[in-house]
């Protein structure tokens, strides 16, 4: 990649606020019990930079609200921003300077360049200024400028930043407070009272859809879904696509879930494409490469590389040289019968690289855990005879070149390159069918995913309604303890689970993520994010397949869950909870 400073006076995304959408529940705008809408499929799932959804993208998103209110204003001589609580505590690690500094600059994180991404501290190093959308050049210090703050927690919410212009005088032009309270919803303060904060929610592009607009199957708990399935008889999957139908036309809303899954499985393909070393200091390898390249060698059983110098592996996958490593008999049969799981490691890891190092990736419903659902959405796809994968003993994606592209060959979307191998030349999952049979194995296929996603989107939207999702508010439960909770439901409604299934489903990979803590070494991502979204991303799987074994009766409710984790983020102590100040963070002897 050019890593040449790029210019930041390029067309930008133009930001503009809507009248109240669903993100308002969130807000305590709207009652949930009383909103007419719940949260949307485009409200849980987007589309941002990692490494963090509500350090990254919220503040991002912060920051280019700021600047198109400014552009009405008169140009500023000074910006400032403060970053208090958790901003304050691990911004460095998670990006949060340079985030609030491209929404300044004019960039959306849906749509910003890696380029400028990469550039943009760099080149305001070099600079002094800071261009702003209306080419005003803004002198700005980073060190003097932007302010870490970790000892002041503003009263609405943990995670908070001020932006401030002013100008020649000292005079304040325009100065706003902003909470990014998890998942890339970010509150504006609308009045000026420090201790009783007002708040009103910013909506995202995609999601400025008007809350006035009612649902046809409202819903603000795990009952009140179940009911709305029983009275009405439709799945979870069906009943959330006929409220977002309510607003949108169906083409809109397939398209932007085929977008939302080509998105996942991308960024999988671009995780196991890539070598080297994580940023931040941590020295912590890349690991997908190298064991996509073990894995395509068990497929193939051919010895194979994962090109990263000193990565040689053997028949078995493992070792180096002629000598086949101690204990590494069991992965080179094809009998293994947890062989899946080696493939859903590594489309979790894939992910989570790619986040940590800032790329594009979904937030879903975090960044901090957006290895779970693609993961589980790549079992589904790679593993499962019901999306056309063949059945039996799986061993894994339908390609021989799995060490670089595991699912490329599965797309929701027709492939934008000629060179791109299609169903014809017998790659993807659904080749086995007949020649007459793959167009209706692929549109099946979407379906599914499609279920998935919907299904997945109804968990979130009561988990966020109920509680929270933000680490930094109620600890890792919040981020990958939903995530699991809504793959383990997405995966049972594509597996033809009923609604009782599914709920149960949600509440095992909740429940069993109850207290888990958000201890981030040095404040970043690295450690121990990448790996818990595997072991979350195993446990949602499992927690599908257990209920589904089941008639759906169990005794714990995903509500009597939900507010227990909400109850438990409350209880826990705050150096647990994205502080960098508590439990692996300031025991591993690196840091």
């Amino acid at each position: 990649m050019d890593r040449r400073p790029v210019t930041l006076d390029a067309p930008v995304t133009a930001y503009e606020p809507t009248r109240p959408t669903p993100a308002a529940i969130v807000s305590g705008e709207v009652a949930a019990h009383d909103a007419p809408h719940p949260l949307s499929v485009f409200d849980m799932f987007r589309i941002g930079i990692g490494p963090s959804s509500s350090h990254t993208v919220g503040p991002m998103r912060a920051g280019l609200a700021f600047t198109t209110e400014l552009t009405t204003l008169t140009p500023p001589s000074r910006i400032t921003i403060n970053l208090f609580g958790s901003l304050g505590a691990t911004g460095r690690g998670h990006s949060t300077d340079r985030a609030v500094l491209l929404g300044l600059a004019g960039y959306d994180p849906e749509t910003v360049d890696i380029a400028t991404v990469e550039a943009i501290l760099p080149t305001l190093a070099s600079t002094g200024t800071l261009t702003l959308p209306s080419g005003t050049r803004v002198p700005m210090s980073i060190a003097e400028d932007i302010r870490f703050i970790p000892r002041t927690v503003l009263p609405y919410h943990v995670n908070a930043l001020t932006i401030t212009a002013t100008d020649e005088d000292g005079t304040v032009i325009l100065e706003r407070t902003y909470y990014s309270v998890g998942g890339g919803f970010v509150m504006l303060q609308t009045n000026d009272d420090p201790l009783h904060p007002e708040v009103s929610s910013l909506a995202s592009s995609q999601a400025g859809v008007g809350i006035d607009v009612p649902a046809p199957h409202p819903f603000a708990s795990s009952a009140q879904l179940l009911a709305q399935c029983q009275a009405s008889g439709l799945s979870v999957a069906e009943l959330v696509r006929a409220n977002e139908e309510a607003v949108r036309p169906r083409d809109t809303v397939n398209a932007y879930l085929d977008r939302i899954a080509d998105t996942m499985f991308d960024c999988v393909d671009a995780g196991t494409s890539a070598a080297g070393i994580l940023p931040g200091g941590l020295d912590v390898p890349r690991r997908a490469r190298a064991l996509a390249s073990k894995l395509a060698q068990r497929l193939t059983g051919v010895p194979a590389s994962s090109g990263v110098p000193g990565d040689s592996t053997n028949e078995a996958g493992a070792g180096s040289g002629t000598h086949r490593a101690a204990g590494a008999a069991w992965a080179s049969t094809t009998a293994d019968p947890m062989r899946a799981m080696d493939w859903v490691n590594l489309f979790a890891l894939a992910v989570n690289e790619e986040n940590a190092v800032g790329h594009r990736v979904v937030t879903a419903p975090t960044n901090g855990a957006a290895g779970v659902i693609p993961a589980v959405l790549g079992y589904l796809v790679t593993h499962c005879p019901e999306t056309g994968s063949m059945p039996g003993v799986a061993t894994g994606p339908a390609t021989q070149d799995g060490a670089r592209a595991p699912l490329r060959h599965i797309r929701m979307t027709p492939p934008l390159s000629s060179d791109t191998p299609t169903p014809a030349e017998d790659t993807d999952s659904c080749h086995e069918a007949p020649a007459s049979s793959i167009e209706k194995c692929q549109a099946r296929r979407r379906t599914l995913v499609h279920d998935f996603l919907l299904a997945a989107t109804a968990i979130g939207a009561l988990i966020k309604t109920n509680a929270s999702i933000a680490g930094a508010e109620v600890g890792c439960q919040g981020e990958v303890g939903s995530a699991s909770a809504m793959a383990a439901a997405g995966l049972a409604q594509a597996l033809g689970g009923t609604p009782q299934q599914v709920e149960n489903a949600a509440e095992i990979a909740m429940e069993h993520s109850l207290g888990l803590t958000c201890d981030p070494v040095a404040g970043l991502v690295q450690v121990p994010c990448i790996e818990r979204n595997a072991i979350a991303a195993v446990k949602a799987i499992n927690a599908a397949r257990m209920a589904l074994w089941g008639d759906g009766r169990h005794m714990v409710s995903l509500d009597v869950v939900i507010e227990t984790m909400r109850q438990t983020g409350n209880d826990m102590l705050s150096k647990y909870k994205e502080t960098s100040e508590g439990g692996l963070a300031v025991n591993v002897v690196e840091c």
